[in-house]
């Protein structure tokens, strides 16, 4: 049961290592022989009677062949063919044994039963139960070197699995933490989004409200295009943005002006001329002619913006377009006329790129040419 080696690689000898397959050996082989000692005592007082003084070396050999098998099984190892013959063995000796006290205590029930008695089969076939059991786990005997190697690859496996406990209770507790926060979290969100909701639907119903009165109040009473006229202070690049009110033109239509060019008047004779060259632009773009005192399409803005641009030399700037554009009775927001205006600049800019390139490659040709 001792793991010894008589000489390491230096030549001296180690020192004698008690493995924990050793310790549980020995334990066994004590037991083993404390019941094998009262096996011995208990059977010679059952059959001292009966065989005289042929009951002891009787009793003596049947206990040490059995004490005998036992040890031969530890030899045996893992050799399973020897420690079958052994261990099968074993098993028939120890119910010869144990079959002694129990025959006596059968035939002798009547008189009272012996502790010592009683206690003596169970104490065999618990023993060899328990070698029958221990023997085949505990392995084979190895070197302290080996031992050693495999205690500490075992804890090394050890060491990983209790790090995975720990890190697996940490993932636990995370997401449970996790998942109260995202429950809070989600409630927050949801009353904040009802009250949104809420408020909105109380905002939607004022605006509903004050939506139809201020609607009546147009059908009732329109706004003249003066309100339209009417230029919105600028600073620094800031627009404000401009409501689009449905006005009343006061102004007299396209249709109208023919009375007002006999008249003489400067101003009627340029909207007349002005409504002419939009009725040109609008045929040669091909969207409807726009008219004024009612709400125009981004094309029809682009038109006028167009025609009212390239009526005077030089061209007009935005805040005279703005101007004139209202001053005519047309229709159509600061935040869309804006933008138009400057696609109209950002045009001229590419045309005028263009007409250069060409105008060098017509250059170049000529030269080519009287060479």
């Amino acid at each position: 049961m001792l793991n010894k080696n008589k000489n390491n690689k230096q030549g001296k000898p180690l020192p004698l290592s008690w493995s924990p397959r050793a310790f549980v050996l020995a334990g066994l082989g004590a037991l083993t022989l404390g019941v094998a000692v009262l096996s011995v005592a208990v059977s010679y007082s059952i059959l001292s009677p009966h065989f005289g003084p042929l009951a002891a070396p009787t009793v003596a050999a049947l206990d040490v062949l059995w004490v005998v098998l036992q040890a031969t099984e530890i030899l045996a190892g893992n050799h399973r063919t020897r420690a079958g013959r052994v261990r099968w063995a074993g098993l028939a000796l120890t119910a010869v044994i144990a079959a002694v006290p129990t025959a006596d205590l059968i035939l002798t029930a009547n008189q009272g039963l012996d502790l010592a008695v009683v206690l003596t089969p169970v104490a065999i076939v618990s023993t060899k139960a328990v070698w029958w059991l221990v023997l085949p786990s505990l392995g084979r005997r190895v070197s302290p070197s080996t031992r050693q190697a495999i205690d500490s690859r075992r804890q090394t496996v050890a060491d990983r699995l209790e790090q995975m406990e720990a890190d697996a209770a940490d993932r636990i507790e995370l997401l449970r933490v996790a998942g109260a926060l995202q429950r809070r979290v989600s409630a927050a969100e949801t009353g904040y989004r009802r009250d949104t909701l809420k408020a909105q639907e109380r905002a939607a119903a004022r605006l509903h409200g004050q939506a139809a009165s201020t609607a009546d109040t147009f059908a009732n009473k329109p706004l003249p295009d003066l309100v339209a006229t009417i230029a919105l202070p600028e600073l620094d690049g800031w627009e404000p943005e401009t409501l689009a009110l449905p006005v009343t033109p006061v102004t007299p239509a396209v249709s109208q002006v023919s009375g007002a060019i006999g008249s003489g008047d400067d101003e009627s004779s340029r909207r007349v001329q002005l409504a002419v060259t939009v009725a040109e632009i609008a045929a040669v773009t091909g969207v409807p002619t726009p008219e004024t005192g009612v709400p125009l399409t981004s094309g029809q803005i682009g038109v006028v913006l167009r025609a009212l641009r390239y009526s005077e030399d030089p061209p007009m700037s935005y805040r005279q377009a703005s101007a004139e554009f209202r001053r005519a009775g047309y229709l159509g927001g600061e935040d869309r006329v804006r933008p138009l205006w400057r696609d109209i600049k950002e045009q001229e800019a590419k045309d005028a790129d263009q007409a250069a390139e060409d105008a060098d490659e017509d250059a170049d040709e000529d030269a080519e040419a009287h060479r």
